[in-house]
């Protein structure tokens, strides 16, 4: 199932896609979710982010092609860094490039999201607390990042993190999906999900080890090679075998 959440002249609402369309559901993806009669034509649906998590944890360096080209030596347990709620945006929304920074990169990512309360979370029930799956962009100001070594800050700022266009359930991490990311239509990413380091399990027990997860709470992966800048007028287009195609024009603050 692809679950989607969007603008309703209702209000906010989740759905589920369709053939036909979009149907609209009562409560949410992670309680009381029941479908209505509603089903709304693709063409009028105002997609949002397809979740809005309390808080956004993010993976470093985790593709063995980055530590190849940067000749790395793979690293022994994930490098984590936190995104808040605010960085988080839609299908559709701009990327805004902000005065404190002369250099934003794209940053492709698989991305997880928690569909029930997780702590201390054991490899091999890691499955058990995940609702699903989206296409993520970690922006970053890479600037900022080279010259002050301070992630939280180069990759905080509003509208750094892009998510969706939908939720897909009954997507299998561990198959050789493709993650793509083009810039006007020109690839710079591409690699399959099997090149991760850590894969989403691991990933998903060494955070619950440090902190506990809420339903909706997203972990960004990790970014392959190809990372690189992004201009007022670009558009960035993320996508995700399986999943689908994560769009956003990018304009200046």
């Amino acid at each position: 199932m692809k679950i989607v959440r969007m603008q309703t002249p209702e209000g906010i609402r989740y759905g589920a896609v369709e053939p036909e369309g979009i149907r609209i559901h009562d409560g949410t993806p992670f309680v009381a979710w029941q479908p209505t009669e509603v089903v709304v034509d693709f063409r009028e649906a105002r997609l949002l982010s397809p979740v809005f998590p309390t808080k956004v944890i993010g993976v470093t360096a985790n593709y063995a092609s980055g530590a190849d080209a940067a000749g790395s030596p793979l690293p022994e347990r994930p490098s984590l860094f936190m995104k808040p709620s605010t960085a988080v945006i839609g299908p559709g929304q701009a990327i805004v490039l902000p005065t404190l920074s002369g250099e934003v990169h794209h940053g492709a990512s698989l991305a997880v999201v928690i569909g029930k309360v997780a702590r201390k979370v054991p490899v091999e029930d890691a499955s058990s607390v995940v609702l699903g799956y989206t296409a993520g962009n970690d922006i970053t100001a890479q600037d900022l990042l080279r010259e002050e070594r301070q992630p939280v800050r180069a990759k905080s700022f509003d509208s750094f993190c892009p998510l969706g266009p939908a939720i897909e359930t009954e997507y299998d991490p561990l198959e050789d999906f493709s993650l793509e990311c083009s810039v006007n239509g020109v690839l710079r990413q591409g690699t399959s999900i099997n090149d991760m380091i850590f894969g989403v399990a691991e990933l998903i027990s060494f955070v619950t080890y440090v902190m506990t997860l809420l339903p909706g709470d997203v972990i960004l992966t990790g970014t392959p090679p190809g990372v690189g800048p992004v201009k007022s007028g670009d558009v960035v287009e993320v996508s995700l075998e399986g999943v689908g195609a994560l769009t956003n024009p990018v304009v200046s603050e």
